[in-house]
């Protein structure tokens, strides 16, 4: 036999003993890794609530269809729709920037077991109005001047609280047209807990939930209703997540933070506002009013509700890899929407969520 011969039929052999021994191997257990694998068989996702990150929720999905194959339908409801979803279980997941209550929890949890709320990603709420000749970031505001005017104690451009603020802004001798959510909306709660904690009065009168009883002036559906209205309005103001204020080319106001800086909601000043915080195991902790001084003071997680148990094993298969892929791969789509990265701690304590998922007692992804 030639050395060619000798050599051809060494590797034929050896060829013939890995695929043996592959073939005597088990099946290699579901990894995080695989979650942009295609799925055996079509899959379909269903979630609703929150239009907080229904921007970013748009781009993941879209892309990570692309990916796998998997569809994810999303229905931007805001976050007490999610909420009332989820617990019906209508859904495969709920989308909310407001943490449940003790009430929502027992009721939600009563039905199908342990929930879960595992942050996404962080967003500002902006204060956006429709002053003429006023540009986006020359309105500065204070949180108990912003309290006032949704309190509607203060009701004219041109009090003099807002004034002193604003010496050289020409502020318009006309009343204030309050725009706020008419649905239950996270960002409702997020803007709610920030005057909550600047405003005593505010806590009072008003308080803070998914849903107030405003003394006025006009509502809108979603943030994407809030923004229409106050671009429609002249002399308004309303408060929408920093993506809906960017898409519809609105006026922003400048707010003073808890270190007494003047600060525009950006994807900076959201980041450094979820900086060093404490976040418990449950991941609900609320990031408005930080304490840095770079921060942006209206700012908060926005999170997906699972079932710890699943019933479905496919699909909860498929929740479960698609999660991971949004917490890890999908990170990379969120500053171009001037949504805040999820920071690495955060990231870690999701994973421990996420690889929790089981069903029928069995966890659907290991590492």
């Amino acid at each position: 036999m030639s050395k060619w011969s000798k050599n051809w039929f060494a590797g034929v052999v050896a060829i013939l003993i890995a695929a043996v021994a592959l073939a005597g191997c088990s099946s290699p257990s579901v990894s995080p890794a695989a979650s942009t694998e295609t799925p055996a068989k079509s899959i379909n996702l269903n979630g609703a609530g929150a239009t907080f990150p229904a921007p970013l929720y748009t781009k993941w999905f879209d892309e990570y269809n692309k990916i796998t194959g998997v569809k994810v339908n999303y229905q931007p409801i805001g976050s007490g729709g999610g909420i009332s979803q989820i617990t019906e279980g209508t859904v495969d997941f709920g989308a909310t920037d407001g943490i449940m209550t003790e009430a929502e929890l027992i009721k939600a949890e009563s039905k199908n077991g342990p929930i879960m709320h595992i942050p996404m990603t962080s967003g500002s709420v902006a204060v956006i109005y429709n002053l003429s000749g006023i540009g986006s970031g020359q309105l500065k505001l204070t949180g108990d001047v912003l309290a006032d005017i949704y309190m509607k104690k203060i009701t004219k451009w041109n009090n003099p609280e807002i004034a002193s603020l604003n010496p050289d802004l020409k502020l318009p001798d006309a009343a204030i047209a309050v725009v706020f959510r008419s649905d239950g909306s996270g960002t409702t709660y997020i803007f709610t807990n920030y005057l909550s904690k600047v405003s005593q009065d505010f806590k009072a009168s008003i308080g803070n939930a998914k849903a107030v009883k405003w003394p006025g002036d006009i509502g809108g559906q979603g943030n994407a209703g809030v923004a229409g209205q106050v671009q429609q309005i002249p002399n308004s103001i309303g408060y929408v997540e920093l993506a809906y204020a960017e898409q519809n080319k609105l006026a922003w106001a400048k707010l003073k933070n808890s270190a007494g800086n003047l600060i525009e909601p950006s994807l900076e000043a959201t980041t450094k506002a979820a900086e060093g915080v404490s976040l418990p195991d449950d991941m609900k902790v609320m990031l408005t009013d930080s304490s840095n001084p770079e921060a942006y003071p209206i700012v908060g997680f926005t999170w997906i509700l699972v079932y710890a148990n699943q019933k479905d094993k496919d699909k909860g298969e498929a929740l479960a890899k698609m999660l991971w892929w949004a917490i890890h791969d999908g990170q990379h789509y969120t500053s171009a929407l001037s949504y805040g990265s999820l920071a690495s701690t955060v990231v870690t304590k999701a994973e421990t969520a996420i690889l929790s998922i089981k069903y029928q007692g069995q966890p659907l992804i290991t590492r």
